[in-house]
């Protein structure tokens, strides 16, 4: 069985998490790659889910002084057992694994791409799933410190790690198919939060006999979980000799001035010092931007916005029954369902599209469809148009999510697949700089706005309008990417140096015999298991969001 999947001949003083022992052999599927992807990135994809946690955080200790508690700081928050944090407080948990999944990406993408995506992708798992432990103690102990530490910290060593791992080799498996490929896995990441958020509901609500709320019982176990789930996805990995590719399948001559693609590789240590670079970390970081205004706005908007006539009512100004209001938060709810699933999908649609029409065309729908759109939301609330106004949303967030699963392929396609990881690594910055400074802008203006006596239906239009304003400056940065000059490529010698740091001269596979076996049976048991919980999310999420209908 080892040789049907592809560990082959080596030299025996390689260790088991060495690249050289993962280099595939010949009856290996490039096909069994994306679901041991998605296994990973199924699980740190909570991520996004992690807000369940939030209201039943603030809510562990009973009997509290409120004279004591009612001005604790956040410092001294950190280390109380006395009074219950507040949701202001441990919502930065959020802001930290999200800073610290771009720090880890960008120092670590380079040593990934020597170590391989086995030995990344369990490290990933012990830091994900072990911090979720740590932070499950914290609670347990009720110590927001070592929560921060847990989840946050060492957390977000694992996201990072975690979803930057499987990016290269499923570039150099899928040559013919880079959007699609990349897609899959990022698809995973969108979709995570579709299982993980109704399993933690579900486990806090069966462990709350246990502890207070049930979630530093539900921390541990969904930590236990992932570790397992990440750690066979990293076993599964294999990686492709250089210059493998499908049989039958011809590498484009020459670019085409469409997509840009070129067969030459740039080091990452040029790379980060050209102007497509940053060009491309400011693509990255004004969509993400404007993605979390809509994220994060986007079930009190809905309730602020249209209210009352999300259950019929015409008078917006009417008092609404208790049965009313439950019925407008589960309308809002349903909301959140349907982000979480066109920021999946659309993952996979518009990386798979970038295939036909090309990375920069790609960018270039998302922000001109993006201007469009956030420039209509306003007129939809103004109108009471919440059909138009939800669909507005989706399609948002579909770019938003399809935006991080194309910038990969972008990537491959300047500066060559060598060191892609390591390079889509440091990008991540832009993701970690947009994940702190997003959410911080847009409630900033919201409350700037109520604080001036603008009307709730109307305090969200001048965000909108500026989210807009920030897609016009992506459109212009996408614009001026070009590819890049010759002289930034790296000589004959120096790739052949940096190919041999991943020691694949120690393995007798060649590419032309690598990875010729059939689907077979492993695979049709690798995508079920990764296949059945993504569907169940799926239908979990269709669920929610009849409420809206």
């Amino acid at each position: 069985m080892a040789r049907e999947l592809g560990t082959d001949a080596v030299d025996g003083s390689a260790g088991f998490f060495s690249r050289e022992r993962t280099i595939a052999g010949p009856r290996f599927n490039r096909w069994l790659v994306p679901p041991a992807a998605l296994a990973i990135h199924l699980c740190i994809g909570m991520a996004y889910g992690f807000s369940v946690f939030w209201l039943p955080m603030s809510k562990l200790l009973g009997n509290t002084d409120p004279t004591v508690c009612a001005n604790l700081g956040f410092f001294a928050a950190l280390t109380t057992t006395s009074c219950n944090w507040t949701v202001p407080q441990v919502t930065h948990i959020f802001e930290t694994f999200i800073a610290m999944l771009g720090i880890s990406a960008a120092l670590w993408g380079g040593w990934l791409e020597h170590a391989g995506p086995r030995k990344a992708g369990f490290i990933a798992a012990l830091c994900w799933g072990g911090g979720l432990v740590i932070g499950g103690i914290g609670v347990s102990m009720h110590q927001l410190w070592l929560v921060f530490l847990g989840c946050g910290v060492l957390g977000g060593v694992g996201q990072g790690l975690g979803y930057i791992s499987p990016v290269s080799s499923l570039i150099k498996w899928f040559p013919d198919r880079r959007g699609m490929a990349t897609g899959f896995a990022i698809m995973g990441y969108g979709g995570g939060a579709m299982i993980g958020a109704p399993l933690a509901v579900a486990l806090m609500k069966h462990f709350s006999d246990v502890s207070a709320q049930g979630v530093a019982s539900t921390l541990m176990a969904m930590g236990a979980i992932y570790f397992i789930v990440m750690a066979c996805g990293a076993l599964g990995f294999r990686v492709a000799p250089n210059g493998w590719k499908p049989a039958g399948w011809t590498a484009p001559i020459a670019d085409d001035g469409k997509s840009m693609i070129t067969h030459r590789h740039v080091h990452l240590n040029r790379a980060w010092k050209t102007p497509q670079f940053w060009l491309l970390w400011g693509v990255l970081f004004l969509n993400v931007t404007a993605g979390i205004s809509v994220i994060s706005m986007a079930s009190p908007m809905l309730q602020d916005v249209f209210g009352g006539k999300l259950v019929g009512l015409a008078n917006t100004a009417a008092e609404l029954s208790a049965a009313q209001k439950a019925a407008v938060v589960a309308a809002a709810a349903g909301l959140v369902g349907l982000i979480s699933l066109f920021n999946s999908l659309g993952r996979i649609f518009w990386a798979s599209l970038s295939d036909k029409i090309g990375r920069k065309n790609t960018y270039y729908t998302f922000f001109a469809l993006g201007i469009v759109s956030y420039c209509l939301l306003p007129t939809w609330g103004h109108l009471a148009l919440a059909g138009l106004f939800v669909a507005t949303v989706c399609v948002i967030l579909s770019m938003y999510g399809g935006g991080f699963a194309t910038i990969p392929a972008y990537l491959a396609d300047l500066f060559g697949t060598q060191m892609v990881g390591a390079i889509h690594g440091r990008l991540l910055t832009a993701w970690s700089a947009a994940g702190v400074i997003g959410p911080f802008l847009i409630a900033a203006i919201r409350q700037t706005q109520i604080d001036a006596g603008v009307a709730k239906t109307l305090v969200y239009d001048r965000t909108l309008y500026i989210m807009a304003f920030l897609l016009l400056l992506g459109l212009i940065c996408n614009l001026l990417v070009k590819p890049v000059k010759a002289s930034v490529f790296m000589s004959d010698e120096e790739l052949a140096r940096e190919r041999s740091l991943q020691h694949e001269d120690r393995v007798t596979i060649t590419a032309e015999t690598a990875a010729r076996g059939s689907f077979g049976a492993v695979g049709v048991l690798a995508w079920l298991a990764v296949g059945v919980p993504f569907l169940i999310g799926l239908y979990i999420a269709l669920a929610k969001a009849a409420a809206l209908f």
